[in-house]
């Protein structure tokens, strides 16, 4: 009976919160769709990227805020004790600081995800960036809420303070290389599938600009991964776009040498003429060639072996002067210029039968050279990449592809022209280095002759 009487004689007490907060939760059905459809209304005349996301993530979150205002409300109107109210209303605070924390990080991360994924790296930093801010927001909250309940603050800044000094002394590089990314991505100065050249001697292509390295493609194709710092701090060529791409790249080769020894040996022209018949055209090469390599740094390179013997070995120069100044450029097959050597010694004895003959010890011994080719791990694919491993190439590489290509290969051109001209379309250029007589240069003078010819063509 004293319950049914207390509940007669309170009834509007308990009853007036409840209505309370029935009419918030009605009022928050029909307030929200109100106010949702002005902020939709709005946001699409001011024609923000976010607007879907800002209205998707914090409809419903509006709509329990409400609802925590109602009982906020009701709580404050109702009879209980003042201790319960506090007590209540702290609980509801925190209820509503953590609602909005969510609701802030879960529109941040959306925001996050669709801005950064526009950027012009191949590995945007979505992951880094969504969780630095979780990290922001979530200790926010919890220095809010601590507040709130009237906790001291205060030793709880100061560890954190400590703790964000030492993280960041901890990892002041990739803090450094983070910022260095952000920059390159601002900036825009470099861009996946640009040519660059580091101050160390390093170049490639970007592949992919991350948020802490820059992955590059050497010439060689190897993949390295480059400090984003060191591309802001360091010096750095960029060459900009790739060129025209070759519809077959150019694999760099080189060869090793060696001599052996034929048995064949002449000590008077008539056995010189008769041996050259017979002899390998792997031999006349060697005695035709083999001082370009020897005396490299020489210019004009010495005659070549069969000219120097008859001079120095016979004591006829003037027969000397005829097989030196035979143009070995002109001849694009061993065999032709074997025929060309033999007919100016043949020649040469019709008009003069008498022979020397070579004193014992100082008789003409038939070498033949032997390669063996070999890849080197370089490509080009374009004009560009070609000149830069150009310049790394050693001289055996130049060699094989100028020397050996063009007469032992019997390809009658050098390997350059003909990848430029087959593969390329470049016919001046291929045409420009076909010209060049290579017997009129060192070896290093014509690398560097070369180079010059495909950076006018490139410029």
């Amino acid at each position: 009976m004293g319950a049914t009487n207390w509940l007669s004689q309170n009834w509007i007490t308990l009853v007036v919160p409840i209505v309370v907060f029935l009419a918030f939760f009605i009022v928050s059905i029909w307030g929200r769709k109100i106010a949702f459809d002005y902020l939709t209304k709005w946001l699409n005349k001011t024609k923000w990227e976010g607007s879907d996301l800002l209205i998707q993530t914090t409809k419903n979150p509006f709509f329990h805020w409400c609802l925590i205002l109602g009982v906020y409300v009701a709580l404050m109107i109702s009879v209980l004790p003042m201790e319960y109210k506090d007590l209540g209303s702290k609980i509801l605070a925190t209820l509503f600081i953590i609602s909005l924390a969510w609701t802030i990080l879960s529109l941040a991360e959306k925001l996050i995800r669709r801005y950064i994924s526009k950027l012009k790296t191949a590995s945007p930093p979505i992951k880094l960036t969504i969780n630095i801010v979780r990290i922001i927001i979530i200790v926010l909250a919890i220095l809010v809420i601590i507040d709130f309940w009237g906790a001291p603050i205060t030793p709880l800044l100061l560890f954190l303070a400590v703790l964000i000094l030492v993280a960041v002394i901890a990892s002041r590089d990739t803090l450094l290389n983070i910022f260095s990314g952000f920059q390159l991505t601002a900036e825009d100065v470099m861009k996946t599938g640009d040519f660059i050249k580091l101050d160390s001697g390093i170049e490639g292509y970007i592949v992919e600009i991350g948020w802490r390295n820059t992955r590059m493609k050497t010439l060689d194709e190897s993949i390295i991964l480059v400090p984003n710092s060191k591309l802001i701090q360091g010096t750095v060529i960029n060459y900009g776009r790739p060129l025209k791409k070759a519809t077959q790249p150019f694999r760099f080769y080189t060869r090793l040498h060696m001599k052996e020894l034929t048995g064949l040996k002449a000590t008077t022209l008539s056995e010189l003429l008769g041996i050259l018949k017979r002899a390998p055209g792997s031999a006349v090469y060697y005695h035709t060639h083999h001082f370009l390599e020897e005396y490299q740094y020489l210019t004009p390179e010495p005659a070549n072996d069969f000219a120097l013997w008859i001079g120095d070995a016979l004591g006829d120069e003037i027969l000397e002067e005829k097989l030196a100044s035979i143009d070995i450029f002109q001849f694009s097959t061993i065999s032709s210029l074997k025929a060309k050597i033999r007919d100016v010694i043949r020649e040469y004895l019709l008009n003069k039968p008498a022979e020397r003959v070579a004193p014992e010890g100082r008789e003409f011994h038939f070498i033949k050279s032997i390669s063996v080719v070999l890849p080197t791990p370089y490509v080009a694919h374009d004009l560009r990449e070609f000149v830069e491993v150009l310049r790394k190439v050693s001289i055996y590489s130049l060699y094989f592809h100028i020397f050996e290509a063009r007469l032992r290969l019997q390809r009658k051109n050098n390997d350059f022209s003909i990848w430029f001209r087959d593969c390329l379309e470049e016919n001046d250029l291929a045409d420009k280095i076909a010209r060049l007589d290579p017997y009129a240069f060192t070896l290093e003078k014509l690398r560097s002759t070369i180079i010059q010819q495909i950076e006018k063509r490139i410029k």
